[in-house]
């Protein structure tokens, strides 16, 4: 069974609540997925094992939260290139974290990223719940399953 990691950074817990839609979707497709927030990981090793990681952080004042940040120096030593991928956030007026973070996760850790990050202001939107949960189901059908 694939395994998917969905690591967030959170202000108001939309984010959180967002990761674990996508999570969920994830799981639909037959993952075993796990959801961490972002404080959680102090070591790169803790990314071993998984088949898909997703990021997500909500924006605040143009710029992803610094737990966040902090953490793709990590991402960096954990070896994820050509992993399946994506980010996702929440924000008020611009949503620039889910930006650089998916730029971060193509360009620097290599990996293999769904076409473009989920733009969600809240989970409470409506069809929000089913966007994020597409969006899980979107990056675990990158991942073709062990036969």
């Amino acid at each position: 069974m694939p395994k998917g990691l969905v690591i967030f950074a959170t202000r108001t817990y939309q984010t959180q609540k967002i990761a674990q839609f996508i999570a969920e979707g994830m799981r639909f497709e037959g993952y075993e997925t796990d959801v961490m927030d972002v404080t959680g990981i102090n070591k790169a090793s803790m990314l071993a094992g998984y088949d898909a990681i997703v990021l997500g952080s909500a924006t605040y004042h143009g710029e992803m939260l610094p737990s966040m940040k902090k953490f793709l120096f990590i991402a960096e030593k954990a070896n994820l290139e050509g992993k399946a991928g994506g980010s996702f956030g929440a924000f008020g007026w611009s949503g620039e974290a889910l930006e650089r973070i998916f730029d971060t996760m193509k360009y620097i850790l290599k990996m293999d990223m769904v076409p473009e990050p989920l733009r969600l202001k809240t989970a409470g939107i409506a069809g929000g719940t089913k966007m994020a949960q597409d969006y899980g189901r979107e990056i675990a059908k990158k991942v073709v399953a062990p036969k």
